[in-house]
């Protein structure tokens, strides 16, 4: 009898320095089939996927592809025999086109004059080609450099369907779409599952798991819990078994008043003619106003230009009733703003310095003593009690910053601001790639902080996280505001109506 499994990984171990990253985890797939793999952030689930694609070695169990025993020491190898993978980080080459970055290291040659060179024309055909199969409106003689993080991800699905492979991983390939781009994704994984493609399905968000996969493995603290068809299981027993205890509530209760205008912006019109144009808002003290929209709202690029990242033309910007112009970020933080960037790894964190210098980097001046020393021991202990009150998970202030969870790279940038003593935090997409029970933690952070009156202007673009955090939501379409809805009493179709459509 044929085996029913394309892939199985049996009994997987792997120990880094201190760490046992996965202890005997087993993950089988079976063809034309979705199978979702869930845990924290620090469960191991990227770790295994690594070791399946051969970035990692295992120390001990088996793997076993289309019935023989594989052991891959690169992706290449993985890649040759069938598999293929989305990983959760980006890595796109910038300045280079799409196309150059789909078939990297795959070009198609023809001769010129006798000498081999890449066919340029095949290329842009055949990328095209692939972009009208899976429903992808982009140039594919476009810099990557000049797209969003949404169309990158879109790339790296397209780039991975490119391999016509037999296994498909796709490590949190939702984190930066939006609600459209995911379900052109899910259509995209369904055909997928049509050919008999095997898909391994990494995601924190939950719902999604119920909607595209078919069985679930769990994971926590490098070690298998189990695994379930998906429709013998539900969220909370999902959500349960994650974090090894019950969690009630998705959000924490909030107490928080919102007061006197803090913040009124009056129509703002960015300098590049296709971006936001007359925008004008309010935000209050101690008020958490949530910013919908879909891709190319243009909500991120109206805050960065708060934030003096970007130039506006025209509009006027005042703080508790005086009008101000901020030209770049030295000039926000002077009058108390902070901003959490959308893409926490490429501009947010120092992955190389340790986590007391990426939390301090915003605030050295607090702590500068005559000659420009630092006062280390306020400094630190500054850090230590930022450690404590958000509760980071590290082993050291001296620690690394890649060797952090996104839960706790989040909670060390947080904090970052909180030491700037800054009034205003505008927050982009804060619980990105992060997993359920950290972004209850994170959720907590914003809600005290609001309670405490601060003021929190929050892009999200998961409905749930909207309209459970925030009192307002202003919801942005094509540059412009199309409405603001009360969090008390919003729903999802409203939210939507006005994000498909300027009113």
């Amino acid at each position: 009898m044929p085996n029913e499994y394309i892939l199985e990984m049996k009994n997987i171990s792997k120990r880094f320095p201190g760490v046992q990253a996965l202890n005997n985890v087993t993950l089988k797939a079976r063809p034309g089939s979705v199978h979702a793999l869930v845990g924290e952030n620090g469960a191991g689930k990227s770790t295994l996927m690594k070791c399946l694609f051969g970035i990692y070695f295992y120390d001990s169990g088996e793997i076993i592809f289309e019935g023989e025993n594989c052991l891959f020491k690169k992706p290449e190898e993985a890649i040759a025999k069938g598999i293929s993978m989305i990983q959760q980080e980006q890595n796109p080459i910038p300045y280079r086109t799409v196309m150059e970055n789909i078939w990297l290291g795959r070009y198609p040659m023809k001769k010129y004059m006798g000498i081999p060179v890449i066919d340029d024309g095949r290329m842009y055909d055949s990328t095209k080609a692939l972009f009208d199969d899976l429903g992808i409106n982009i140039d594919p003689k476009a810099m990557a450099a000049a797209l969003s993080v949404s169309q990158l991800q879109m790339i790296e699905i397209a780039k991975a369907v490119s391999y016509n492979a037999k296994v498909i991983v796709m490590d949190e390939p939702t984190s930066s779409l939006t609600e459209n781009e995911v379900g052109q994704l899910f259509r995209i994984i369904n055909e997928l599952k049509s050919n008999g493609v095997a898909i391994i399905y990494i995601s924190h968000r939950l719902e999604e798991i119920f909607e595209i996969a078919d069985e679930v493995t769990i994971m926590r603290d490098g070690n298998y819990i189990g695994e379930w068809p998906i429709d013998e299981i539900t969220l909370d027993m999902v959500i349960s078994k994650m974090v090894g205890r019950e969690l009630t509530k998705r959000f924490p209760p909030k107490h928080n008043v919102p007061g006197d205008v803090i913040l009124k912006a009056e129509n703002l019109t960015s300098i590049n003619p296709k971006s936001f144009k007359d925008v004008s808002f309010e935000l209050r003290h101690g008020e958490i106003l949530g910013v919908g929209g879909l891709v190319g709202a243009q909500r991120t690029e109206l805050m960065e230009s708060v934030f003096g990242l970007r130039h506006i033309v025209r509009g006027h910007v005042y703080i508790n009733g005086k009008e101000i112009a901020i030209k770049n970020p030295i000039e926000a933080k002077m009058h108390k703003l902070a901003l959490l960037t959308e893409d926490r790894r490429d501009t947010g964190i120092f992955p190389v310095l340790s986590v007391s210098d990426n939390m301090l980097i915003a605030s050295w001046n607090k702590y500068k003593k005559r000659g420009n020393v630092i006062d280390g021991k306020n400094s630190l202990s500054d850090v230590g009690k930022g450690i404590k009150a958000l509760d980071i998970k590290t082993p050291s202030h001296k620690t690394l910053m890649q060797y952090l969870s996104g839960g706790n790279q989040q909670k060390v940038i947080f904090e970052r601001w909180l030491l700037t003593d800054s009034e205003i935090l505008i927050l982009d997409e804060p619980t990105r790639g992060i997993d359920v029970g950290a972004k209850y933690e994170i959720y907590s952070i914003i809600a005290d902080l609001a309670g405490k009156g601060k003021s929190i202007i929050m892009i999200s673009s998961e409905m749930p996280e909207l309209i459970g955090m925030s009192d307002r939501i202003m919801v942005m379409c094509e540059g412009r505001i199309s409405g603001f809805v009360n969090g008390e009493g919003a729903d999802e179709e409203i939210i939507m109506r006005y994000a498909t459509q300027y009113a």
